[in-house]
């Protein structure tokens, strides 16, 4: 008996840290107790004991709470991995013994930058949670660089030269930065030949607060650089592109986003042949070789949707 009764409290104790773990990468992936709790449909108390009896069974502090948000300490980060590639291994492994491929589960966190989300990113999402009922989706498009560790992130997109980094990278295309204006402006004004002229023309920037006026642009096998006086600086590239739109001036912007007015023929592509080297575009996650099935089943869609796309390449 006392084996067994061993036996018993030995399950017991690997079940409970296994729920541990489980609710613990809730909290961080939801943002909170309160939305853990809800995915788990347990109370937010129950949450909240679980994680700080995790805490005391290991000695360290996770998580950093305040009233409105919760953030991982340093231990907490490199705990969140160690529980996400273990779930994941979990996950993985059962499915390789059943033979099956469960349909997707949980929440799935992905950000990109404002507009490429909104164009590209959400059609995909909205795809993926219809086909998968079981699964929910926290979208975070915003105009930064977005850390996938700290913020609790499964995918993002990177419009931009990726630096060496333990995060696993898939390419969908490219695109450029291009120099484009309306048909009407350009009728008005005269279309430029080279960067040079752009100094008599009406200059758009946006691309955050501190939008650059030296453009970078290329003329044959070198790099120059063009200063530009701006008269509109815009915060979103939203709203240059509606400046261009209402014939105001010249506007630099990066080719998907454009890409159906220039299409429809509202606005013209203007200075191609001085176009700097194109951007890569990645699908960045953090997972190995034994990715969750909800983070695979996404990159499959987004890879497959994305590359077909002919804005982005």
């Amino acid at each position: 008996m006392h084996g067994i009764a061993s036996t018993v409290q030995l399950a017991h104790l690997h079940m409970d840290r296994f729920q541990a773990m489980t609710t613990f990468v809730t909290v961080v992936e939801t943002g909170g107790f309160a939305s853990a709790a809800r995915k788990l449909d347990v109370s937010p108390s129950v949450v909240s004991r679980v994680v700080t009896e995790l805490e005391e069974w290991l000695g360290v502090r996770l998580l950093t709470r305040t009233t409105r948000v919760v953030r991982l300490t340093e231990a907490g980060s490199g705990y969140f991995e160690d529980c996400r590639r273990i779930l994941g291994e979990i996950d993985h492994a059962e499915n390789a013994a059943t033979g099956m491929h469960a349909s997707p589960r949980g929440v799935l966190s992905i950000t990109a930058p404002t507009m490429f989300g909104r164009l590209h990113v959400t059609p995909i999402v909205l795809d993926y949670l219809r086909r998968y009922p079981d699964a929910d989706a926290n979208c975070w498009f915003v105009d930064r660089v977005v850390n996938l560790v700290e913020e609790g992130i499964d995918i993002a997109v990177r419009i931009a030269p990726l630096p060496d980094s333990s995060l696993q990278a898939i390419s969908v295309g490219h695109v450029r930065r291009v120099l484009c204006a309306s048909p009407a402006y350009l009728a008005a004004h005269g279309t430029p030949a080279h960067p040079d002229d752009l100094a008599e023309h009406t200059i758009i920037t946006s691309t955050g607060s501190s939008a650059p006026t030296e453009w970078r642009m290329r003329e044959g096998e070198r790099d120059i650089v063009v200063r530009t006086q701006p008269r509109l600086t815009t915060t979103t590239n939203d709203s240059a592109i509606a400046a261009a739109l209402s014939d105001f001036g010249i506007a630099r912007l990066l080719s998907y986003q454009i890409a159906e007015y220039v299409r429809d023929g509202r606005l013209v592509i203007v200075l191609e042949e001085f176009t700097a080297t194109p951007v890569p575009v990645h699908l960045v996650h953090r997972e190995g070789r034994h990715v969750t099935q909800k983070v695979r089943a996404f990159l499959d869609m987004a890879v497959a949707t994305l590359r077909a796309d002919p804005s982005l390449n």
